[in-house]
């Protein structure tokens, strides 16, 4: 057994590519392959006991989502987000999950508020950045299940996947687990009323507070000039403030 594949993997049959796919995504995931990070199928074949080719069928799978990109200097490398992507990428997600919320209203069951209830109380019991993103991660994962609307999931699950290209969490900003707590709150308060409106533009306002913290880290990183502050507004601001 490789060290990238796990028994349960083996047991459900699932293949080397998918298993390949996989263990890149995850180091993704918890930045041990950072943005601009080469990809090279020689070193991941050999890390993870597999042949080439569902190492390139890895590879190209990742392109087409857009988590891997070739550089003409670098060659393949894990996709780096500019400023345009990442305002377009908040910009879709205050859409979608502003949608999901709303369609939550409208047919997730009092079973499924309960427990998007119960794992933001959960919320309140973690300390740590990493055991924070877990726990929002769960939470906004059920919300979309809650619209029960099976091509909103499939859109808002690939949009998450290019989340984890920016890096650290926007929860381990001073404050910011305490207001995120108290905006999915509003979320959930808005869905047991079964208020539509309310829920989207909660979810709405939730995705621009973060994105203002995130604004907040881009801006203040170091070697960004001052002259980036006139970038594009935050979106959703105009509509919704």
């Amino acid at each position: 057994m490789t060290s990238g594949t796990t028994e349960a993997q083996v047991l459900r049959g699932v293949s080397r590519s998918d298993q390949a796919y996989q263990f890149i995504v995850d180091g993704i995931e918890a930045g041990r392959l950072a943005p601009g990070t080469r990809l090279r199928e020689i070193e991941l074949a050999e890390t993870m006991g597999l042949s080439r080719t569902p190492i390139r069928e890895a590879l190209s799978r990742l392109q087409v989502e857009g988590l891997a990109v070739n550089d003409s200097a670098r060659g393949l490398v894990v996709t780096e987000l500019d400023y345009s992507m990442t305002s377009e990428l908040y910009t879709m997600r205050e859409v979608l999950e502003g949608t999901a919320a709303r369609l939550a209203a409208r047919h997730a069951s009092d079973v499924e508020i309960d427990f998007l209830n119960e794992i933001n109380q959960r919320d309140a019991l973690l300390t740590k950045p990493e055991d924070l993103a877990a726990n929002n991660r769960l939470f906004h994962g059920t919300l979309y299940r809650c619209a029960h609307n099976r091509y909103l999931l499939k859109t808002l699950n690939s949009l998450q996947e290019s989340m984890m290209l920016l890096g650290r969490t926007t929860l381990a900003a001073p404050g910011r687990a305490e207001s995120s707590r108290a905006e999915h709150q509003a979320i959930v308060d808005a869905l047991s009323r079964r208020d539509p409106e309310a829920a989207e533009l909660a979810a709405r306002a939730h995705i621009i507070s973060a994105y203002r913290i995130r604004l907040d880290s881009i801006f203040n990183a170091p070697g960004v000039p001052a002259a980036q502050d006139q970038a594009a507004p935050i979106p959703g601001v105009a509509e919704n403030l």
